[in-house]
């Protein structure tokens, strides 16, 4: 049994992980991080790298076939996934030696809580290192969860990591689930060549969204060819001559040669000894604004925790927890930045893209949202396609932008844009919703022409002003 003493340990070194420590630690104190997988965690390898890097290919071929006089052709799968790989192939050898030179102690293993303030970190090699530290930090993400449906555990379904790491793309494909995993694989699976069908159990996708943008979405999706079932579900999954048999709830069936479960995730908190310190295993971590979970020694962010299960939401929250831990190692008081309340930004303006065709990047409250806690609020719509940048960006473009006004302070408690190249407006958006900006003071901030970012201009315009 080896002992470490260290100021911070964090259990996870994902991208959350990895950003509570290096926060920590370049404010001087004493760090090491337990992962049990790949250092850079399932965003790098499974999620948020490998998706985009499956999405962004097809996208642009749709973006060139709306523009007349640039050539297009088939996408090359085989290029596709070869460049996939160089952004996530499943080696985390560049990511270790970032948290080497960082001077961030790797601790490879599986790290279980075995008290307060102590953790204890099993190798593969079955020795163990005992670790105590000021402040622990949980940031073990989360997992899959797969429906109670009759044999779904016997067809070796997909999970998102087979889903971004495939060698080779099957002639059809399944995929259970309308969120975001489930659209954003749907349109790169049809793109690639795959016959998609997919089952989602709600009237519409991605619930969250605006309802025209779900709609749009839909008909995006339907218009490339996938089969989309809404309001249904699935009964039971059987594989047979290496294909898989979905029965659905209104007796009907589909078939494909994979099945893809995007059902949902559950925090990755069952087996790191919370019983230890009198916390449930398997569910959030009941983190408050400072990230905190218990006194002031341990720590949630990301998945593992409360909140917006997004990565940059989770780096986010990191940063803060860094901060918190050094400012309580200094005896400062918390207080402003040591706290994601303050900037209303975790419960209010989560900002989300979904990377799909069209784009739907959005912040904030929907109208339907914003309506249920009781704002006062009224929103104005405007079509992408009517401004200069947009007709532009292609023929016959098809995309819209929504703003939600809090009619008694006259600021943006909400904003959605859906359509072509539309992700990094939303950044403005967000700015203007956790700035809280005025109506007559957003006025002046001109949009440069012709981009598409004029339809600020006619929203603004559309609301009266």
């Amino acid at each position: 049994m080896a002992d470490l003493d260290v100021d911070v340990v964090v259990i996870g070194a994902g991208p959350v992980g990895e950003n509570a420590a290096d926060r920590a630690h370049q404010q001087g104190l004493s760090a090491a991080i337990v992962e049990a997988g790949l250092v850079g965690g399932e965003c790098s390898y499974y999620a948020c790298i490998p998706s985009k890097a499956l999405l962004r290919p097809v996208d642009l071929k749709a973006a060139v076939d709306r523009m007349p006089g640039v050539a297009s052709g088939p996408v090359d799968v085989a290029k596709v996934l070869e460049r996939r790989d160089q952004f996530a192939a499943e080696d985390d050898s560049s990511q270790a030696d970032w948290l080497s030179g960082a001077g961030i102690t790797l601790l490879r293993g599986r790290g279980r809580l075995t008290g307060e303030r102590a953790v204890e970190v099993t190798h593969d090699d079955g020795t163990t290192t005992s670790v105590t530290a000021r402040a622990v930090v949980v940031a073990t993400g989360s997992v899959p969860t797969y429906p109670p449906i009759d044999g779904i555990a016997d067809v070796g379904a997909w999970t998102n990591r087979d889903a971004t790491q495939v060698k080779d793309v099957p002639s059809s494909l399944l995929i259970l689930g309308g969120g975001v995993v489930g659209v954003e694989m749907a349109t790169a699976y049809q793109r690639l060549g795959a016959q998609v069908t997919l089952v989602q159990h709600g009237e519409r996708l991605v619930p969250g969204v605006e309802p025209e943008a779900a709609r749009r979405l839909q008909a995006s999706l339907e218009a490339d060819g996938v089969d989309v079932r809404l309001g249904t579900s699935m009964t039971a999954v059987r594989r047979s001559d290496g294909a898989v048999t979905a029965t659905l709830d209104d007796g009907s069936e589909v078939t494909g040669d994979e099945l893809l479960v995007a059902a949902g995730r559950k925090p990755a908190t069952s087996d790191i000894g919370l019983e230890t310190v009198g916390l449930e295993p398997g569910k959030p971590l009941p983190a408050d604004d400072t990230t905190t979970v218990l006194a002031d020694w341990l720590y949630a962010v990301g998945d593992a925790s409360t909140g917006a299960k997004l990565t940059h939401m989770g780096k986010y929250q990191a940063r803060i927890c860094g901060d918190v831990i050094v400012a309580r190692a200094r005896g400062q008081q918390l207080g402003g930045r040591y706290s994601h309340h303050a900037t209303t930004a975790e419960h209010t303006a989560v900002p989300q893209v979904i990377f799909t065709d069209p784009q739907i990047a959005a912040v904030g409250y929907t109208e339907d949202a914003a309506r249920a806690e009781g704002l006062p609020v009224r929103s104005v719509s405007y079509e992408i396609g009517n401004v200069a940048g947009g007709s532009l960006q292609a023929d016959g473009y098809d995309g819209f932008a929504t703003i939600v006004v809090d009619t008694e302070r006259e600021v943006i408690v909400g904003a959605t844009f859906v359509g072509q190249d539309v992700a990094d407006m939303v950044h403005a958006a967000t700015i203007a919703v956790v700035g809280e900006v005025p109506l007559s003071r957003l006025w002046h901030a001109v949009p440069s022409f012709p981009t598409m970012s004029e339809v600020w201009l006619r929203l603004l315009e559309t609301y009266g002003l």
